[in-house]
């Protein structure tokens, strides 16, 4: 069985009191929910004060982007050694909005996972095609090209850092849903293309999660489905009932239910 992930990516909101408050919930929240993974990825200048307020608690603090390179005339940019420094254990790369609004290419994508990785971060790699691709048929091609781009000179043994977030772009703040058979099958190919990237046994083991508006309403079903370890939620991320309410479902799911 593997353990589920729920990362809560905050994005541009919360500054240091209200992210501080929040994270407080969040610790208290998921004490008691040890058949899961959780983690929160504030925004860059909180990092520490979140780190701060979740010592000693079972959520991990994350990143929400990185810098592939350690150091340098970078102006804006972060490294991997930076956010370990500030108490960060994971990262995301590859997010929809990275690649959509900011205009990160594959490439890029890939260097980032590549130096989180070597810096021994946890790396939450996101993959899913947009509205139009969906429309001509192409969930899988994109996905799947995504996914191997992204991954091209990891090495085996960092497989067991990674976590694959299929968020399907089409899904998030748009008001469309993905049924859990949409995230099923999306899921199911990606450990596919997983396998041929790496082994068989190591793509069993690898946390797929789904993130394209997680919320309680919808989030039973979804992470019901057997390829689905897990979730990267967005807005519900920033209430802490609603995060609550779902780091507790993917613990029902892992048959770790809690009151």
């Amino acid at each position: 069985m593997r353990t589920p992930f729920v990362g809560g990516n905050w994005k541009m909101n919360t500054d240091r009191a209200t992210g501080a408050a929040l994270a407080g919930a969040v610790a208290e929240g998921t004490a008691a929910c040890d058949g899961v993974e959780v983690a929160v990825f504030p925004p860059f200048p909180y990092l520490v004060a979140i780190a701060e307020a979740l010592r000693g608690s079972r959520v991990a603090v994350g990143a929400q982007d990185l810098y592939p390179e350690k150091s340098g005339a970078f102006t804006g940019e972060v490294s991997a050694a930076m956010l370990i420094d500030c108490g960060a254990t994971a990262v995301l790369t590859g997010h929809s909005e990275r690649r959509h609004v900011i205009g990160e290419s594959d490439d890029l994508v890939n260097r980032k996972t590549r130096a989180a990785l070597d810096a021994g971060l946890t790396c939450v790699l996101c993959i899913g095609e947009t509205l139009e691709q969906r429309e001509r048929g192409e969930t899988d091609a994109v996905n799947e090209r995504q996914l191997r781009s992204g991954l091209a000179g990891v090495r085996p043994e960092q497989a067991a850092r990674l976590v694959i977030a299929y968020e399907p772009v089409w899904a998030i703040g748009t008001g469309r849903n993905a049924t859990p058979d949409d995230a099923q099958k999306a899921h199911a190919r990606a450990r596919s293309a997983l396998a041929s990237c790496f082994s068989r046994e190591a793509a069993a083991a690898m946390r797929i999660i789904y993130g394209g508006s997680l919320k309680p309403e919808n989030a039973e079903g979804l992470l019901a489905q057997p390829d689905v370890d897990g979730g990267l939620v967005g807005g519900a991320s920033l209430s802490a009932a609603d995060f609550c309410a779902l780091v507790r479902t993917a613990a029902k799911r892992a048959g770790r239910p809690v009151a």
